[in-house]
């Protein structure tokens, strides 16, 4: 199986970043605010055959973007996928955000009629909220994401060493034991692709491939990417045992320096190897 990856990155490293990106990963809340990071996106739509998925930036903003302005942005941009507004560890808020979504869009053919695909959310705070949430969208939605930091993995996880964080571990083995559940009580769908939204320690992803999870097809993770802005490398296949706590869109207009592109090429080099991809390692390993 291959999972293809998307590293959100600085401005600064958007003109390189196709050397370790399968695909454009863009948060729809920076293009009101940087107009060259909106523009690197729709050139990758208009001038390559890179896919584009579009983030209603929830992560970062707390709550989906404003639907009226995401739908003008989804116009505009032309995105391949892009992620139907949810609420965060709300079940019911997600389908009515779902519902919301298609009934106030459903002439909008411009946003819904281009041929992108609409990728739904699987949220909720208990095990039976996520599976409610997980059948609704595996039935509605084109792509069905799941997150790396439901407060449900903080009960069901597993730790493991003393190395890493507790919360991480947590929410590391967490999703690998949902979704091994979700498959054990046959309610997986093997007919539906599956993105996993961002990570928590970047070992969590060997045990899908380990696995053969054929149908997990995408992840998005900025993780070796502020790792190698704070200046911390990658333990080989491992990655790391903690998580820088930045998250990228703050530091969207950072400049990285010489000593940061080395480390964060290492670190994309070595997040590919964790998923069974393939690379030079000693190419890897020249660099630094």
């Amino acid at each position: 199986m291959k999972i293809e990856v998307s590293h959100e990155s600085p401005i600064s490293m958007l003109p390189i970043s196709l050397e370790y990106n399968d695909y454009g990963y863009a948060l729809v809340h920076l293009f009101e605010t940087h107009p060259e990071y909106y523009k690197y996106y729709k050139t990758l739509r208009t001038e390559t055959n890179t896919p584009v998925l579009l983030d209603n930036s929830i992560f970062e903003l707390g709550k989906s973007f404003e639907p009226k302005k995401y739908v003008k942005w989804i116009e505009s941009l032309e995105p391949n996928y892009y992620i139907v507004p949810d609420v965060l560890e709300s079940c019911d808020g997600t389908i009515k955000a779902w519902n919301d979504w298609m009934s106030y869009y459903t002439d909008n053919t411009s946003a819904l009629g281009n041929g992108a695909l609409k990728i739904g959310v699987v949220q909720g705070s208990n095990w039976n909220d996520l599976v409610k949430c997980y059948k609704f969208m595996s039935d509605q939605a084109d792509y069905v994401a799941i997150s790396f930091d439901y407060s449900y993995y903080e009960y069901t996880g597993e730790i493991t060493t003393t190395s890493a964080g507790k919360k991480l571990q947590l929410w590391c083995s967490g999703r690998q034991r949902f979704i091994h559940q979700l498959i054990d009580e046959g309610i997986w769908r093997w007919d539906k692709p599956h993105h996993l939204l961002g990570c928590s320690l970047a070992k969590e992803f060997k045990y899908y491939v380990d696995n053969n999870i054929y149908n997990i097809k995408s992840v998005d993770t900025s993780n070796p990417v502020v790792a190698g802005i704070k200046g911390l490398k990658y333990n080989d296949s491992f990655g790391l045992d903690y998580k820088p706590s930045t998250m990228l869109a703050d530091l969207i207009e950072h400049e990285v320096t010489e000593e940061q592109t080395d480390y964060i090429m290492y670190n994309t080099k070595m997040f590919k190897k964790i998923i069974n991809r393939h690379v030079s390692l000693g190419t890897a390993i020249s660099m630094l």
